[in-house]
C-alpha cells in the first residue's frame, strides 16, 4: 500500500482534515488556532495569498502532505544532534484516501525555493495521478543541509523544508488512518 503523511494536529474535531480555509466556516476557533502560524515570521502572512497554478486555488485551500515516511526527517535531525520532539504523531494515509480531491506533486527544492513571499511556477506543479503515486524513499539532500545550517545559527527551522509536497484540494477522511510516531519505521 501507498501513503502520505501528515502531522497530527493539536485539536482536531471530526474524522477529515479540512483545508485551513475551509476550517474558517465550519470550525472557526480552529481556524483562528491555526492561523496564528502564519504571523511568526513577516514573509510568513504573504503565504495566505499565495496561488498554486493548475490546483487553481491559494496555498490555505489545500492540504499539505509529506509525501515520505516522517522517520527520515526525524533521523536526519537526531543524526545532527538537534533536539527535538520523541513521539511526533503522524496520520499514516492511504493514497486512496485522496481520490475525491484534485491532487497536486509540489515539487519543492532548494533550486526553485524563492522564500515564502513568492509565487508558485507552473512547473513547479505536477497534477497527480494517485494511481501513479510512489512514496519518495529519502530525504533530499538540500533539506538535511537546511536543517544543518539553521541549526549552527541557531534559529528556528521548518521540518519539511526542500522536501516535496501532496496538495490536495478538498477534505481528507481520516478513519482509515493510522496513527504513527516518526521516531519508529
Amino acid at each position: 500500500m501507498r501513503y502520505v503523511y501528515h502531522m497530527v494536529p493539536n485539536k482536531l474535531i471530526g474524522t477529515k482534515l479540512i483545508p485551513l480555509n475551509g476550517l474558517k466556516n465550519v470550525h472557526p476557533e480552529l481556524y483562528r488556532r491555526y492561523i496564528k502560524k502564519y504571523h511568526d515570521h513577516p514573509d510568513r502572512p504573504q503565504l495566505l495569498k499565495k496561488k498554486i497554478p493548475k490546483l487553481n486555488c491559494l496555498w490555505n485551500d489545500v492540504l499539505h502532505f509529506l509525501p515520505l515516511h516522517p522517520n527520515h526527517v526525524y533521523k536526519a535531525i537526531q543524526d545532527l544532534g538537534i533536539r527535538t520532539k520523541e513521539n511526533q504523531e503522524f496520520f499514516k494515509i492511504p493514497i486512496e484516501a485522496l481520490k475525491k480531491n484534485k491532487n497536486g506533486f509540489y515539487l519543492y527544492s532548494e533550486h526553485n525555493y524563492k522564500g515564502p513571499a513568492a509565487q508558485i511556477e507552473q512547473d513547479e506543479i505536477d497534477i497527480m495521478d494517485i494511481s501513479t503515486y510512489e512514496e519518495l524513499i529519502k530525504l533530499p539532500r538540500s533539506s538535511i543541509e537546511y536543517y544543518k545550517n539553521e541549526h549552527q545559527k541557531g534559529n528556528r527551522f521548518g521540518l519539511f523544508h526542500f522536501i516535496p509536497h501532496v496538495l490536495s484540494l478538498g477534505d481528507v477522511e481520516i478513519k482509515e488512518a493510522e496513527i504513527i510516531t516518526w521516531n519508529k519505521d
